[in-house]
């Protein structure tokens, strides 16, 4: 019964936990934690999809006894979480998907129509890279992300949550040809590991002292995620998996934003081709 009531909250939770007050994102998280440690204990088993997400792992003091959040990080934490269950489930249901672009190099881009019109678009390419040097250049080092990509201006991590979920400020670049012109970002991007598997997930989020800047319209992205997964004949190159699902705000038609996002994840995956060929004088 446990795990059914789970997988059931886990699938409502998203669309609310950036609204919720303080004492409703404390009891969102104690749910979490208390069904860790029954899963920890043997008590329930998780289903197979939740299982490989690992509830997120606590910070560890040096007696090796678990340090607790505080009740903002377990809300970020848990928005993440949340996210990123959304963002998975949305790649494994494989219908509606059509074709939209397939490059030479075997890139392809396919999108979907969402609930309320929205269309999400997902990549799939492989690149030479094995999962942890992806995982380095896109999570850990996400602040070095506008030395290599020129479609970025800047990314600030604003608040470490453990060694998984972070809250990020991002602003993009005014290049030419950007057809949806500049946008800032605030987001909660969550990362957990499975054998030789990696995602990051992560959408759109709200901090008290970060408001919507002057100068900028506020675009909010998730949930999304990207899928890092070592070829199993060759584990230094990484089959990678991107779901981009954005709201660009603002007054721009449909039809310039649908054409502008694929666009955009061909561009990204470019630059980071070639970030990993210079990889080596980056550092």
């Amino acid at each position: 019964m446990l795990p059914a009531v789970v997988k059931l909250c886990c699938g409502i939770s998203y669309p609310h936990l950036r609204s919720m007050a303080g004492l409703q994102r404390t009891a969102v998280a104690v749910i979490g934690r208390e069904v860790s440690c029954m899963q920890r204990w043997g008590h329930i088993q998780l289903p197979e999809w939740m299982d490989h997400m690992r509830l997120h792992a606590e910070p560890q003091a040096e007696d090796g006894r678990p340090v607790p959040l505080k009740e903002e990080q377990l809300f970020y934490v848990q928005q993440g979480e949340a996210a990123m269950r959304k963002a998975l489930d949305i790649l494994e249901n494989k219908e509606g998907w059509k074709t939209e672009i397939a490059e030479d190099n075997g890139d392809v881009i396919c999108s979907k129509v969402m609930a309320g019109a929205r269309q999400v678009f997902r990549l799939e390419a492989v690149l030479d890279a094995s999962a942890e040097e992806l995982y380095d250049i896109l999570f850990v080092r996400v602040e070095e992300m506008h030395r290599w990509n020129p479609s970025i201006q800047h990314i600030k991590v604003l608040l470490h949550v453990g060694p998984g979920t972070v809250v990020t400020h991002e602003v993009s670049a005014e290049t030419a040809g950007n057809l949806i012109g500049q946008r800032d970002f605030l987001s909660v991007r969550h990362s957990c590991k499975h054998k030789s598997c990696i995602h990051l997930g992560g959408a759109a989020t709200q901090l008290e002292s970060f408001p919507p800047q002057k100068g900028f319209v506020r675009a909010e992205d998730g949930p999304t995620c990207i899928i890092i997964e070592a070829l199993a004949e060759d584990a230094r190159r990484s089959r990678f998996t991107w779901l981009l699902n954005m709201d660009v705000k603002g007054w721009l038609p449909k039809s310039i934003v649908n054409q502008a996002l694929p666009r955009a994840q061909l561009d990204f995956t470019r630059h980071l081709r070639r970030r990993l060929l210079t990889g080596a004088t980056l550092g």
